[in-house]
Formats: C-alpha cells, sequence, structure tokens
C-alpha cells in the first residue's frame, strides 16, 4: 500500500482518485507523497519519508525544488495541463481591452432607473466604440504550452502574429500554425505590436523582460496583457506608460499593491487556470507521474531532476538512486553491485544541471548490505528499492 498525503482542494468537486494500492492519510508524516496546489511549502516541515511531490500546475514558485532535489524529493508539476483555460481568459481579456464591453455594462448598471434606457442607451454606445482584432498585430512572448495555443488561436483571429522564444521545443514548434511570424530578438518581436502578451516562467533571465525599453517599441495605445508571472513586467514602467498613453491598457493575472492603483487594468484574481476541466486535467496529470514514480521509478515532468523511464517494473528489483551530477558517480555504483554479484539487466542514468538519477533491474534482489553501501556513496541522496 502507498500512502498519499493532498494540501489544498485539489479539485472544485473534491474528486481524487489514485485507485488500488493507494490510501488518503492525514498526517504528513504517514505519507509516502503530497499531492498539492497552491500552498506554499517553503518553511514547512517536510517528514524524511516524503519521496515526491506532485503539483496540480505549471508553476513551483510555491515549493523549494532545489533544497528538496538535495533531498532526494522528486518535485513534478503539471505543464500543459491548464493551458486551454489559460488561453481562452488570455483571448477574453484582449476582446475585453478592445471593446469597451465591460465599460458599457457599468454604464448600463448606473442607469438602471432611468425609464428610458432603452433610447439613451442608444445615444451612449457611441462612447464605448472600440475595434477588432483582425488585422492588427500580436506579439507572443513564449511559444510554450500556453503561448503556442493563444498564437494559434490569435492566427484563427485574423491578427498578425509574431512569435519569440529562443528555447522551443520541437514539439511545441511542430504544433505552431506556419502563419506564426517567428523573430529572433525581443526588440523585433515588440516593435509596432498592437498587442503584447507574456507567457515564460519567472526566471533569472526573465524576471523584469517588459520594461520601458520594450514598450515604447510597441504601438501607441498597445494592450499589454500578462497571465505568466507578475515578476515579468516592471511594474513602474508599465504604470507610467499607461499614464502617457503608450499603453491602453494592462491585463493581468496579478493583483499586486501597485497593478491596483493603476488606471486601464483589467486585474483577476490569479484566475488564468480557474476552470473545473483545466483542474481536473492537472490533477489526473499529476495524480499519474506520481504512481509511475511510486511503482516505477520513471520521471516525467519533474522540476528538479531529469526525466527518466524504464517502463514497467518487471524484474526481480529495481534500484533508483538519487545523487549529485558528480563525476564518477557510475563507477561507484557498479563497483558496489559487482561486489555484490549482481547481475544488471538494464541501467540509465540521467542528468539535469546539478542533480542526477541512476536507475536499474537486477535478477535478483540485492542484500541490505548492497543498499546500505549504496547509500553511503558521497553526493547520493536517496536510494529506493521500488520491487
Amino acid at each position: 500500500m502507498r500512502y498519499i498525503k493532498t494540501i489544498d482542494d485539489i479539485t472544485k468537486d473534491g474528486n481524487v482518485e489514485f485507485g488500488e494500492g493507494y490510501e488518503f492519510v492525514e498526517r504528513t508524516e504517514d505519507a509516502d507523497a503530497i499531492l498539492m496546489r497552491s500552498t506554499d511549502l517553503h518553511g514547512y516541515e517536510l517528514p524524511d519519508g516524503i519521496r515526491a511531490i506532485a503539483r496540480c500546475g505549471a508553476g513551483v514558485n510555491n515549493i523549494p525544488v532545489e533544497e528538496y532535489a538535495k533531498r532526494g524529493v522528486v518535485v513534478f508539476n503539471s505543464p500543459g495541463a491548464n493551458a486551454n483555460a489559460v488561453k481562452e481568459i488570455v483571448i477574453a481579456m484582449m476582446i475585453l481591452s478592445s471593446r469597451g464591453i465591460v465599460q458599457s455594462m457599468e454604464w448600463v448598471r448606473n442607469n438602471a432607473g432611468d425609464p428610458d434606457i432603452l433610447v439613451n442607451a442608444e445615444k451612449a454606445k457611441k462612447a464605448f466604440v472600440g475595434h477588432e482584432l483582425k488585422g492588427k498585430r500580436i506579439g507572443v512572448i513564449g511559444l510554450g504550452n500556453v503561448g503556442s495555443k493563444v498564437a494559434n488561436a490569435a492566427v484563427s483571429l485574423g491578427m498578425n502574429v509574431y512569435g519569440y522564444d529562443p528555447f522551443i521545443s520541437v514539439e511545441h514548434a511542430w504544433a505552431l500554425s506556419q502563419d506564426v511570424q517567428r523573430v529572433g530578438t525581443l526588440e523585433d518581436l515588440c516593435r509596432g505590436c498592437d498587442y503584447l502578451t507574456l507567457h515564460v516562467p519567472s526566471k533569472a533571465d526573465t524576471v523584469g523582460m517588459i520594461s520601458t525599453e520594450q514598450l515604447d517599441l510597441l504601438a501607441p495605445g498597445a494592450v499589454l496583457v500578462n497571465f505568466a508571472r507578475e515578476t515579468i513586467v516592471d511594474e513602474d514602467a508599465v504604470d507610467t506608460a499607461l499614464h502617457r498613453g503608450q499603453l491602453s491598457w494592462f491585463a493581468t493575472d496579478f493583483a499586486t499593491p501597485k497593478t491596483v492603483l493603476m488606471p486601464n487594468t483589467f486585474i483577476t484574481t490569479h484566475s488564468g487556470a480557474g476552470t473545473g476541466e483545466a483542474e481536473a486535467n492537472c490533477a489526473d496529470m499529476a495524480i499519474s507521474e506520481l504512481k509511475d514514480y511510486l511503482e516505477n521509478g520513471n520521471i516525467a515532468h519533474s522540476v528538479n531532476y531529469p526525466a527518466c523511464s524504464m517502463g514497467k517494473a518487471r524484474a526481480a528489483s529495481r534500484i533508483a538512486c538519487l545523487h549529485a551530477n558528480v563525476p564518477n558517480m557510475i563507477g561507484q555504483i557498479t563497483r558496489i553491485l559487482a561486489d555484490d554479484n549482481a547481475n544488471v539487466q538494464r541501467m540509465v542514468n540521467e542528468s539535469a544541471g546539478e542533480n542526477a538519477y541512476t536507475m536499474f533491474d537486477t535478477d535478483e534482489h540485492l542484500d541490505s548490505s548492497t543498499i546500505e553501501a549504496l547509500k553511503r556513496i558521497p553526493a547520493v541522496y536517496r536510494v529506493r528499492v521500488i520491487k
């Protein structure tokens, strides 16, 4: 039996199923893994028995991923599972920023007591004339799970779509419409755009990447949409651009102390992925990742360890070593196995940055002394006996 601790409300209806062989527990100390969403785990007292954490969502700023890597805890996320929900709200924000829809609805509410409201609404509508998205230029920064969908949707709306992503994957490149024009620099992307939408993670090279220099390149009265991370934009620069009319609207999913004081903003409560379908998709993906890791040792969509798979565990024993990415680790592992006369059927080793993962199948179960010897190798964080 494997034991799961859930943190947060994972789905709207509260329905979370792992299937046979799994039980939910109240105490984290009794769990093998954690399924979570948005709770901040920085400073959280993580028990030594936790082997993995799966976040139902893409961002992991609320998890100390590198600290957990050094403890041999694999952190998973669920990239792309909520991409359609975010795409839809981004397109909605572009339309709201262009058509005066919210303002006209407010006018109706404010004049609800007018007995001639039908006639007067006809007169008032001129104040809310907007413009169409068709034919406008949009720049999409980041062409991953969400950005590629936004770009393709913008193409379908008849927009002139430009994309910037120096690290685009082959998978997302294939998924991108041939009508999306890729550019090589951020400056070339921003130049003359009527709309700019951001779809990159918050990292050292993306924090503050949209500032005065980029905003000044946009078409006057442009719309900026940020449903990625609040740190990607220089908020002071955005505020200035709004006040002087370089930006007509700023739509964002992050109600920071600065954004809530800015003019001409649409600000949501971090609701980009807020649909029942997205919650269910994220939960399904996270559960699948946890189960494959706990049952077979396979890693997919981890943010602190490399992807690694050897299929279902069918040999007598499968061992996984989580360790630092240092020289001669494989040599040390194989020497210990040789001393035990272990016959290794298969072995795989993958690395990602400072961390690495080695997994192997043997014909027979290893002696406990061999497992202990593996654990004593310097820079080995954890050794798992999966089967």
